[in-house]
């Protein structure tokens, strides 16, 4: 019987220091770069919702994620400049598809320091309706046992999502097809 009880309770404390916690954020930094024939342009927010379950060890490093969920309202991006935002939100097609949202598929972290994380994803990425499994690569900062910082950038490609590059002036100023998201944010347990 004691055996028993001692199984029990190294399993118990493994089991929970090896647990999972969620962490989350609803204030996300997001910008949008991209071209035109005209300008660059940009786009920025700061309302957006993240949720993470990393997996730790029993020194408490996180050696993998569990599920990740992602979700900005296309509407709150905003360049300053009202005819451009009106346009990237009909390419977008937000009327019709309110968020940008993306679900984790997989995720493989690596550290050399257990400070610095790298987590390489597969993300279910779901814009305008279109979702595609894309590939995503995130830097988590350990901040202490409570909090993160992550920094995320992706080049994307907006015809594969089945957006149209918005075009300005009836058709004299067109956007680029290419993208660069970043997103940086802080998560706490």
């Amino acid at each position: 019987m004691k055996t028993f009880q001692t199984i029990f309770i190294i399993l118990f404390v493994s089991g929970f220091l090896t647990a999972q916690s969620k962490f989350v954020t609803t204030s996300i930094n997001t910008m949008i770069e991209g071209t035109s024939t005209l300008h660059d342009w940009e786009m920025k927010g700061t309302k957006a919702d993240c949720e993470v379950t990393p997996v730790f060890d029993q020194k408490g490093n996180i050696t993998g994620i569990s599920s990740m969920k992602f979700k900005v309202g296309v509407k709150t991006l905003k360049s300053g400049k009202g005819a451009m935002d009106k346009n990237a939100y009909k390419a977008l097609k937000a009327d019709k598809f309110v968020n940008i949202t993306a679900d984790l598929k997989s995720a493989k972290v690596t550290t050399k320091d257990n400070v610095n994380f790298t987590v390489n994803a597969v993300v279910l990425l779901n814009i305008a309706g279109k979702s595609k499994e894309t590939d995503v690569s995130a830097n988590f900062k350990k901040i202490n046992v409570d909090s993160y910082s992550v920094n995320v950038k992706k080049t994307l490609v907006m015809s594969e999502y089945g957006v149209e590059p918005p075009s300005f002036m009836m058709g004299t100023v067109t956007t680029g097809d290419k993208v660069d998201l970043s997103f940086n944010f802080i998560l706490n347990k």
